[in-house]
């Protein structure tokens, strides 16, 4: 693995570059969740503005939360990676055990959140980042060694099988395969070989289709994937509503607030689908800005990775900045159809206060690792 130069140092400007977009993306989030939600809670008997309202209040706590990152040696997450981890699993479990009921209500059919309102938390949120801090610290630690199966890739397994089966029990299907990707990019980017990344693969699929047919919900989604605009009516119905809202958005979109799928026919218009209400109200233009902030943000990220001034912040800064670029990539992805219907969230965006908490608190500690380099260019 490369070592940073002086050199190769990130400047300042790219960083305050970061939080720029990301607080643009948290702004315009609020506006899109408002005008995707408002409706839907004036239905339900609520304010329209109560999502929005919630969704700032995540936002203020979050930027917050960042400032702070931005102030913590990265160091300090590489001494605690088992710590943090270990504290994660427990979470994860409370939502699975039978006399936790009242503080982690199901919802939709699934048990994925913590605590008492108006503090709601959704672990497997978290887990994201524990599991890249985790990844990053070991894979550096190993060096070389990752090359190897037994003891570089195995141990791995050992480990994040059953924090994804955690994840997976709540049922949470798209988190627990995006956990386990965010992994294999930070282990990949360590140096560990394709080869093994295929053979575990091979085994794993057998297993993964099982779990997909074990449910009829996610096997209708499976097929409805593979076979596009049958069945409007159930399996169907989301992505090609979804895809009704891009194409209704045309250039410049229908305006704010004047979107129609959210008008009963798109679920979940305000988070899983919101890159779907961008699309309708703000055209291709809404569209293409938002894809060139994410795109410029990933580019920033990946510059941060290779000026880190150690294994470590080099493999950290990758693995967040994929947690953010990849959870983004993934949800436009769904919206139009180029992989199966899963829930994830835009980060920065949809409205979920986990996701933007754990969202915020990745780019605080991002901008910590550019910071260092920085400093390091500035002494030599």
């Amino acid at each position: 693995m490369r070592k940073a130069t002086a050199s190769s140092a990130v400047p300042d400007w790219e960083l305050r570059l970061v939080g720029l977009i990301v607080v643009t993306l948290v702004a315009f989030g609020i506006v899109a969740v408002y005008g995707a939600s408002s409706i839907w809670a004036v239905q339900s008997d609520e304010p329209g503005t109560l999502f929005a309202r919630r969704q700032i209040g995540g936002a203020l706590v979050g930027i917050v939360v960042l400032l702070v990152a931005t102030r913590i040696d990265y160091h300090v997450w590489q001494r605690n990676a088992w710590l943090i981890l270990g504290s994660v699993v427990l979470v994860l479990i409370i939502p699975l055990l039978p006399f936790t009921e009242s503080i982690s209500a199901e919802r939709n059919g699934a048990r994925r959140w913590v605590g008492v309102a108006p503090l709601v938390l959704q672990p497997s949120e978290f887990a994201k980042f524990a599991v890249v801090v985790w990844t990053a610290m070991l894979a550096a630690k190993k060096g070389t060694g990752i090359r190897s199966f037994k003891r570089g890739v195995l141990p791995f397994i050992v480990i994040l099988v059953p924090v994804s089966l955690l994840i997976l029990l709540e049922p949470d299907l798209s988190t627990a395969s995006l956990t386990i990707l965010l992994a294999a990019i930070v282990l990949f980017t360590a140096g560990a070989r394709i080869g093994h990344f295929l053979v575990v693969a091979l085994v794993a699929l057998p297993f993964a289709w099982q779990w997909v047919a074990s449910e009829h919900y996610r096997l209708q989604r499976m097929m409805s994937f593979l076979s596009p605009g049958e069945d409007l009516a159930e399996a169907s119905w989301q992505i090609n509503q979804s895809l009704i809202g891009f194409g209704s958005g045309r250039l410049f979109g229908l305006g704010f607030g004047q979107g129609l799928q959210k008008l009963g026919y798109l679920p979940y218009a305000y988070s899983d689908f919101i890159f779907s209400t961008i699309g309708e109200e703000w055209g291709f233009v809404g569209v293409t800005l938002i894809v060139l902030l994410y795109a410029v943000f990933i580019i920033v990220g990946l510059r941060i990775a290779r000026a880190a001034r150690d294994s470590f912040g080099m493999l950290l800064a990758t693995g967040l900045t994929a947690l953010i670029g990849l959870t983004a990539l993934l949800h436009m992805a769904v919206t139009i159809s180029l992989v199966p219907a899963t829930g994830l969230s835009l980060p920065f965006v949809s409205y979920g206060r986990s996701n933007l908490l754990v969202s915020l608190f990745a780019v605080g500690v991002l901008i910590n690792i550019g910071s260092h380099s920085a400093r390091r260019r500035a002494r030599s």
